[in-house]
C-alpha cells in the first residue's frame, strides 16, 4: 500500500437525468492508494474494461485569473453502468517534465443511482486541474465497484505565447495545483513597495450580465470581474483600496467598503450572492432614464466623496443605456487632480464596438478605456493603468512642491 499526500476527495451524485456532471478536482491529502490502481498507473497501457472515452485538453489555457487550466471530459455508456447503485472512483496523477519525481495525485468518487438495463445514451463527466508554465504528463484511470478499469494517458503543454512572455502567472513554472472553485476567496497578502506616499485607488465595479437578456451573472463573468479586481489589488505598488459594487440596471449599490490596505474579497462575495438580480424597485421602472440617473448619482457621489483617491477605476461590462450622463452634470468634477480608468469587461467587442455611458463619462474626464476580452488585455491594462497613476501622482507632488516654494 502506498500513501498519498495532499489528497482531497468529493463524494458527489451523478446526475444522470442531464448525463453530465461537472466535477472540481482537488489534490491529494492522506489516502491510501490500493497497488492495483498503482500497477495501472505505471503500466502506462490504456484500458477499457469499463468502457470510457477520454477527451483530455492537449494545450492548457490562461485564464483571467491569470492561471493555466488543462483538464478532460470522459463519457461512459448508460447501458454499461446498468444495474444497482455504483460508484466510480477517478484516480489520476500529474508529473511536470521538469520534475517527474514530484508528481501531484487526485481523486474523485461518483455515485451513481440504480440504472435501468436498457438506458441508452451516456455519462459525461470532467476533471479540471491547474499548472503553470511547462510541460506535463499525466496517467489516469477510473473504476467501479467490479474493479473495471478505464484508463487513459497523455501530454499537457502550457506555453505562453511569445507576445505574452512579460505576464506574471498566478502559479509557478512546473507548479501543479487543484483548480479553484470559490471565487471569492481571501486573496494571499502582497509585500507592498514602501512609499512616504502609497497609492490609493477607487473602484466602482459595475456587476451586471453580459447581455442584457441574462437575468443574473454567469459563472464565467463573475470570475473575470473578480480577476479584474484581483489585478489591481495584487499590484504592489498600490496600498489603499476602496471599492463600491453596483448594477446599474437594479439601479442599486450591492457593496461598498471604505479605504482599506487590502479587497475584502469574503466579503464583497457574501453580498454579492445576497442580491437579487434581475430585479428592480417598480418605483424605479416609472422613471423614464432611471438607470442614467442612478449611474449619475453614482458617480457624482464617488467623486464629490471626503476621500481623495489617485485614481478612480471603473471596471464591468458595458453599460449601455438609452441616455448618457450630460456633460453639465459632468462639468462640476471637470477639475479633479486624478486620472481615471474603465476597465471594461467584454468577450466580444466587435459585436458592440461602440462607446457605453460609462466610457463616455470616462473619455469627459480625458479617461483611458482598456477593452478586456483575454488574460493578456488584464495584464497589461493594469500594469499601464498603474504606470499612469505613478506618473501623475509624481507630477501632482512636483507641482505641489513648486507651488509651495514660489
Amino acid at each position: 500500500m502506498l500513501r498519498l499526500c495532499g489528497f482531497t476527495m468529493f463524494v458527489l451524485a451523478l446526475d444522470l437525468s442531464t448525463a453530465r456532471a461537472q466535477l472540481p478536482m482537488g489534490p491529494a491529502a492522506g489516502v491510501r492508494m490500493i497497488n492495483t490502481d498503482m500497477a495501472v498507473l505505471e503500466a502506462g497501457e490504456p484500458r477499457k474494461d469499463l468502457p470510457c472515452t477520454v477527451n483530455p485538453a492537449k494545450s492548457a489555457q490562461v485564464g483571467f485569473d491569470l492561471r493555466f487550466h488543462a483538464g478532460y471530459d470522459v463519457s461512459v455508456p448508460l447501458k454499461d453502468l446498468a444495474g444497482g447503485e455504483n460508484m466510480l472512483t477517478i484516480l489520476f496523477r500529474v508529473s511536470p517534465d521538469a520534475h517527474k519525481d514530484r508528481p501531484s495525485y487526485f481523486v474523485q468518487r461518483i455515485r451513481v443511482p440504480a440504472i435501468e438495463e436498457d438506458s441508452r445514451g451516456e455519462a459525461t463527466l470532467q476533471g479540471f486541474f491547474d499548472v503553470g508554465e511547462g510541460a506535463y504528463h499525466v496517467d489516469w484511470l477510473m473504476r467501479d465497484r467490479s474493479e473495471r478499469v478505464c484508463s487513459s494517458y497523455w501530454d499537457v503543454d502550457a506555453t505562453l505565447p511569445t507576445k505574452d512572455r512579460n505576464m506574471q502567472l498566478a502559479i509557478n513554472a512546473g507548479v501543479v495545483e487543484k483548480i479553484e472553485t470559490e471565487s471569492f476567496m481571501e486573496d494571499p497578502p502582497v509585500a507592498r513597495i514602501r512609499q512616504d506616499h502609497p497609492l490609493s485607488v477607487k473602484v466602482l465595479l459595475n456587476y451586471t450580465p453580459q447581455s442584457p437578456r441574462l437575468a443574473a451573472m454567469r459563472p464565467i463573468d463573475t470570475a473575470a470581474l473578480v480577476s479584474i479586481l484581483r489585478g489591481i489589488y495584487r499590484d504592489p505598488r498600490i496600498a489603499k483600496f476602496s471599492l463600491v459594487a453596483f448594477s446599474v440596471h437594479e439601479q442599486k449599490v450591492l457593496y461598498r467598503q471604505m479605504t482599506a490596505d487590502k479587497i475584502d474579497f469574503p466579503a464583497l462575495g457574501e453580498a454579492l450572492q445576497e442580491a437579487k438580480p434581475g430585479t428592480v424597485d417598480a418605483r424605479k421602472l416609472n422613471q423614464k432614464h432611471g438607470d442614467t440617473e442612478f449611474l449619475t448619482s453614482l458617480i457624482m457621489s464617488e467623486m464629490a466623496g471626503a476621500d481623495h483617491p489617485d485614481a478612480l477605476v471603473f471596471a464591468g461590462p458595458k453599460a449601455l443605456l438609452d441616455e448618457n450622463i450630460s456633460q453639465g452634470t459632468l462639468k462640476q468634477f471637470s477639475e479633479i487632480d486624478y486620472p481615471v480608468f474603465y476597465m471594461n469587461y467584454n468577450l466580444n467587442p466587435q459585436a458592440t464596438p461602440w462607446r457605453d455611458s460609462i466610457g463616455h463619462a470616462v473619455r469627459f474626464f480625458k479617461g483611458t478605456e482598456y477593452t478586456i476580452s483575454r488574460p493578456r488585455d488584464l495584464w497589461f491594462a493594469v500594469s499601464e493603468m498603474v504606470n499612469r497613476i505613478v506618473k501623475s501622482k509624481q507630477g501632482r507632488e512636483v507641482a505641489a512642491a513648486s507651488a509651495a516654494d514660489k
